[in-house]
């Protein structure tokens, strides 16, 4: 049964649907982070500095583990982006579906009216026809 809200409901819905495939993609962000973290400290814990041989090879070694270091820090940082873009989205999605609930539950309250209205006409069409059909009845 179409209402008032029903167009307000369907777009609700395709926002609630929207914000859900935000927060399934931003999830997938923070996954993607977490696991070039782990290969960031993999990848360092397997860098091995020369215990002997030239210094130019030492210092080599060096930039190494401190570029590794720079790379994990990085990614640290991306975690922490991609973890307060899931928070965002999180909320959003909570507004979201709570708008749509609200447009929903209005748009039910508007059936149970009209549902309502209708039996109501339908009694009373029903005692209109009765009271004609004993009027009838107490003529002849």
């Amino acid at each position: 049964m179409k209402t008032r809200f029903s167009s307000l409901v369907t777009l609700k819905k395709s926002a609630m649907e929207k914000s859900e495939q935000v927060l399934q993609n931003a999830n997938k962000d923070l996954e993607s982070a977490t696991t070039v973290l782990e290969q960031s400290y993999t990848s360092l814990s397997n860098l091995e500095s020369p215990q002997t041989g030239k210094m130019a090879d030492m210092l080599a070694s060096r930039m190494l583990v401190n570029s590794q270091r720079g790379s994990i820090a990085h990614n640290q940082e991306w975690i922490t982006y991609a973890q307060n873009k899931v928070n965002h989205a999180k909320q959003e999605l909570k507004l979201t579906m709570v708008e749509h609930e609200k447009f929903k539950y209005l748009e039910i309250e508007e059936i149970k009216k009209k549902l309502k209205d209708i039996k109501t006409q339908e009694a009373k069409d029903l005692d209109e026809i009765a009271l004609m059909t004993y009027a009838r009845k107490n003529n002849n």
